[in-house]
């Protein structure tokens, strides 16, 4: 198992699929489409059936029930596209066997190198097979490895007729990286009643929980005059906006929190004196405090406003999605048969809330209730990404577990 999942991560990984925030089509790049195909193609080749690609690029394909019992429909997904942060473009994967431990050299040539001194958590993988980057590029795992994964588990169980399982839906999905994954999904379609993303990170990971998440886009007009002469006739927009920023808690920023800590987020501020724009992220895992944070931009928004005139300031807010665990919770026993199909396989589960979203955030939203699992990789979006195929082996046999234990918890 371990060497087809190797071959087919590089496969899937050589294909340049960043997604592109700034187009309209869906997926946003031809990238996503050239995989979609290829996986097609694969889906057909191994035994899946109802093989399916739509106009939106969205890849569905069953694996057939084989028992009699009354199995719930459960699927499993993963994205095609890459971050657009960072180039996707020319990945040229590179295998360690038997990783050391030390220093791995990305790229001689330009100085790149992997450590453990800026990346501690290299140790947990001595021993491993790692595959990494060449410095120049991202990998890749953020969610070619769940589609690795997703597809080598179908191929084992057909390969396996003996172990009895429910219907299984699978899908892979466009432009996740840039939040449009599930916006064309169509659930009735896919037609199961649970499903998991194998969308998380290292060995263990299993999610339920994500920010309520919205983003705000703030618009400052001001007025431009000549400096010489601009006394008490200038409005500088740039610093309005900076008074906007400088009222918001300063330790309410991603550099200062973790773990159930919501915060404000500037992506981006750009402005002259006539005219200013910046464009937050809120994030909050509770949904009152979601909504205060929201309220606290608004009251910004005003104060500013009834300052310098009700036409200098605009404020946007639009939702993106919300915290799953409100519509996993009542459907529990699908995080306690994931829990348990780690522990069986001797995997310490670890439990955590997602600091982002996933698919499963907006399909849980749909009717479509859906943890997330891990996929094994590391340090994802960037030059230092990495992955144990180790762990990839490990991800594959959790997706087969799980899918074992509804056919034997089912009546």
């Amino acid at each position: 198992m371990k060497q087809e999942l190797i071959e087919r991560f590089i496969c899937y990984a050589k294909v340049n699929t960043q997604s592109d925030p700034n187009s309209h089509t869906c997926p946003s790049t031809s990238g996503q489409w050239e995989l979609a195909r290829m996986l097609v193609e694969e889906l057909k080749s191994i035994g899946m059936e109802d093989v399916t690609i739509d106009d939106n690029g969205y890849v569905m394909a069953t694996l057939p029930a084989n028992t009699d019992k009354n199995v719930p429909v459960i699927g499993f997904l993963a994205h095609m596209d890459t971050a657009p942060e960072f180039t996707g473009a020319n990945v040229n994967p590179q295998i360690i066997e038997q990783y050391d431990g030390g220093d791995i050299v990305l790229n001689k040539e330009q100085g790149i190198i992997l450590s453990p001194n800026d990346f501690p958590e290299l140790a947990h993988y001595q021993g491993h097979t790692l595959i990494t980057t060449d410095g120049t590029t991202l990998l890749g795992a953020d969610d070619k490895a769940g589609i690795a994964e997703i597809m080598t588990a179908m191929n084992y169980l057909i390969q396996h007729p003996e172990i009895k399982h429910g219907k299984v839906r699978v899908a892979f999905t466009p432009d996740e990286e840039i939040g449009r994954g599930p916006h064309k999904f169509d659930v009735a379609k896919f037609g199961a009643q649970f499903a998991y993303t194998v969308d998380g990170g290292p060995l263990g990971e299993l999610e339920y929980e994500s920010f309520n998440a919205a983003e705000a886009k703030i618009t400052i007009k001001g007025k431009n005059v000549h400096p010489g002469t601009a006394k008490g006739k200038m409005i500088n927009s740039i610093k309005i906006a900076m008074e906007f920023e400088q009222q918001l808690p300063a330790d309410e920023a991603p550099e200062h929190t973790e773990g159930y800590e919501g915060f404000y987020h500037l992506l981006s501020f750009q402005g002259s004196v006539e005219e200013t724009k910046l464009h937050y992220i809120i994030r909050d895992f509770d949904r009152e405090q979601f909504e205060a944070r929201k309220a606290k931009m608004k009251e910004i928004a005003a104060s500013l406003a009834q300052k310098y005139g009700n036409d200098r300031i605009t404020l946007e807010i639009n939702d993106q999605y919300y915290n799953m665990r409100e519509k996993i919770e009542p459907v529990r026993h699908i995080v306690d048969i994931a829990h348990e199909a780690m522990t069986n396989l001797g995997i310490e589960p670890k439990v955590k809330p997602i600091r982002g979203g996933t698919d499963g955030s907006q399909l849980s939203y749909m009717g479509l209730p859906t943890p997330n699992l891990f996929a094994g990789g590391e340090n994802f979006h960037g030059r230092y990404e990495y992955i144990s195929a180790d762990n990839m082996v490990k991800a594959a046999e959790v997706i087969v577990e799980i899918i074992k234990l509804f056919e034997q918890k089912a009546s």
